[in-house]
């Protein structure tokens, strides 16, 4: 009788360590608890640490019930705390202290994996060269003209990301890292409150002697900002960590857009862009978001350069927390 070859799944797989920072997370918690259920990848070969950043609402007790849960299915679910530092990285790093996998997985609380998340996100470590892998992230359904614009715009995608042009990295968003990698450039800054996901990444890479691979297909997915002081904030966070990692890595900071600018753009809206999509809705052609996009851009901008411009490093940011010795 002929051997039939192997299937993808018959194939060895790694031990996965799945770390998950969570603050205040009781709202997000049992959809993303059945998210992680639902994995295809082997219940045996992946462990899942949701790390509590000293939460003021029941997340711990919550995560307790839920490790019991999934004790109970058979899957392996770990319910941890990072109180001493009030930091998405710190908690991380508490997860990977913890972790048994020479494979290390990132998501937030607030996303939603695909079934076939780390089934897929793994594939491209079958290369040894490739140390980081970034899954893609991508948005649910828009509910409003804000979240419409933030979908047109790709806000969300790691696209964006590894095609930064001082060097690629992924958001830990949707990440994958080989332990072994850390123990050559370290873990996360743990007094850094954000842009550490690049900073990481660049680290690594800077060693030369690993890739970040692309991982398409492996999805997870997020909710755009629904406010106008939601997305100010979220745009206000990318001008802080540009400032840090200007400081940090030598990153051109974004240039500000001068008064000149501002009235070319309003100007151009307002003579140009507003009768075209009037005529266009006249015509039943008509695109709401067409009406917004050069506000909302400018907003986004604004807080971008407020948020670059205001933002100062933390001197304990530029500490890097390692493993210990050993510890492989």
């Amino acid at each position: 009788m002929p051997i039939s070859a192997p299937t993808a799944m018959s194939i060895a797989l790694p031990f996965l360590s799945v770390i998950i920072p969570i603050y205040n997370g009781e709202a997000d918690i049992p959809d993303l608890v059945s998210c992680l259920w639902r994995q295809t990848y082997p219940a045996a070969q992946v462990e899942y640490l949701l790390v509590d950043n000293n939460s003021g609402d029941r997340t711990f007790s919550l995560l307790q019930a839920f490790a019991a849960k999934s004790q109970a299915q058979g899957i392996t679910l770990k319910p941890l705390q990072e109180a001493t530092i009030q930091s998405s990285y710190a908690a991380r790093n508490a997860g990977i202290r913890a972790a048994q996998g020479p494979v290390l997985v990132f998501t937030d609380a607030d996303c939603r994996p695909h079934p076939d998340w780390l089934e897929h996100l793994i594939k491209p470590l079958a290369d040894p060269a490739v140390g980081l892998v970034a899954g893609e992230v991508r948005a649910f359904p828009s509910r409003n003209l804000l979240e419409t614009y933030a979908d047109r715009q790709a806000t969300l995608s790691q696209t964006h990301t590894l095609a930064h042009p001082f060097r690629p990295y992924g958001q830990t968003a949707n990440l994958a890292v080989r332990r072994q990698v850390l123990l050559q450039a370290g873990l996360f800054r743990p007094y850094l409150t954000t842009g550490g996901d690049a900073d990481l990444c660049w680290r690594v890479l800077a060693t030369e002697q690993w890739k970040i691979a692309f991982a398409e297909t492996a999805l997870v997915h997020h909710r755009h900002r629904s406010t106008l002081a939601e997305l100010h904030r979220q745009w206000r966070r990318y001008g802080q960590s540009n400032r840090y990692l200007h400081e940090l890595h030598g990153v051109v900071l974004t240039r500000e857009l001068t008064p000149q600018d501002y009235l070319h753009r309003w100007g151009r809206w307002l003579l140009k862009e507003i009768p075209k999509g009037l005529l266009a809705t006249m015509q039943g052609k008509g695109d709401p978001v067409s009406f917004v996009e050069t506000p909302l851009s400018l907003l986004c901008t604004r807080a971008r350069s407020q948020g670059q411009r205001q933002a100062r490093l933390p001197e304990k940011a530029h500490e890097i927390d390692w493993l210990p010795d050993g510890l492989e």
